[in-house]
């Protein structure tokens, strides 16, 4: 039943993508089965689940092992996450030159090409710390840049983002964008309204990202001058559905993949309820990590047929 189910799902044009992953899930075998089972087709994960699982003490070992080797930190960084089978490794120019000659091939990397600091304050910016030939020397996949819109320095970003983009394309390399307004008109709690998400997905998408990243949209409009243009419009947003289906609007039409990250675990009514609102306002598709794998495998497979029967509009 569950090579049918998935069957099914890949007939609908849509992924499972784990959003985690631990050393736990290698080796109990519980990854293959998911590649078996449920057609799993990629593995993400994020510098803080990175961390909590190496504090789990499931790397200790590992850790002590390559200390005592006498290895840099960078070169622990990247056996370790090779070994966790990440399917990324996304990092500034340091990092990835430090690991990239001795571990070429073993994970795909995505060089950051712009990076903060944590005594930085004040205005919402990064500087460029890396070129698009470094990420060709060091064999990258891919670039990525972070902007803000909204920030004072929103104009700068996007020149320079203007320029790595041009670059990037025409050297085959994919172009993903962090799209986080942030500063200037918008409010704080406005970071996530609909109107400021909406135009930061749009922003990204007129910048040329091939891959567009934005938090799920509230319901708030967060500035004046546009609460009477959504008013008029009558645009819907008191469902995440219709939120997701103006973001996806504003990212042309829905022709630029854009990602919606997810949130805390939840149970299995609160995962299908909120699949059905991102199916219904045309995503291009769920992301299921702990949702899934943090249950019984029979549960596990009850959750993603029912994942299925929802994006065939059976449910």
């Amino acid at each position: 039943m569950s090579e049918r189910a998935t069957e099914r799902l890949h007939e609908l044009g849509q992924s499972i993508w784990l959003d985690n992953i631990t050393r736990a899930l290698l080796d109990s075998g519980q990854l293959q089965m998911y590649l078996d089972d449920y057609s799993v087709t990629g593995l993400t994960s994020n510098p803080a689940i990175f961390d909590k699982a190496i504090s789990s003490g499931a790397y200790d070992e590992a850790i002590q092992g390559l200390a005592a080797s006498g290895k840099d930190r960078e070169a622990i960084f990247f056996e370790l996450a090779i070994d966790a089978g990440l399917s990324a490794y996304a990092a500034p120019l340091g990092p990835l030159e430090q690991g990239a000659a001795s571990y070429a091939g073993q994970v795909p990397l995505i060089l950051k090409l712009n990076s903060a600091n944590s005594l930085a304050a004040g205005l919402a910016d990064q500087a460029v710390t890396a070129t698009v030939d470094d990420a060709l020397r060091l064999g990258c996949i891919g670039v990525g840049f972070t902007i803000y819109p909204g920030s004072d320095a929103c104009y700068a970003q996007q020149e320079e983002l203007r320029e790595i983009t041009r670059e990037a394309k025409a050297k085959g390399l994919l172009v993903v964008v962090w799209s986080y307004p942030r500063g200037g008109k918008v409010s704080k709690e406005g970071e996530t309204a609909l109107d400021i998400v909406a135009y930061a997905a749009h922003m990204a998408a007129l910048m040329g990202a091939h891959v567009i990243k934005v938090k799920p949209p509230t319901a708030r409009i967060d500035l004046e001058a546009a609460k009477p243009v959504y008013e008029k419009a009558q645009i819907p947003a008191s469902t995440l559905g219709e939120r997701v289906a103006h973001v996806m609007q504003a990212a042309f039409a829905g022709k630029r993949l854009v990602v919606f990250s997810g949130g805390e675990a939840k149970d299995t009514e609160g995962v299908l309820a909120e699949i059905r609102q991102i199916r219904d306002g045309g995503g291009h598709g769920s992301i299921i990590g702990r949702n899934s794998f943090q249950r019984r495998r029979e549960d596990a497979l009850q959750l993603l047929d029912s994942v299925i029967r929802i994006y065939q509009g059976k449910a």
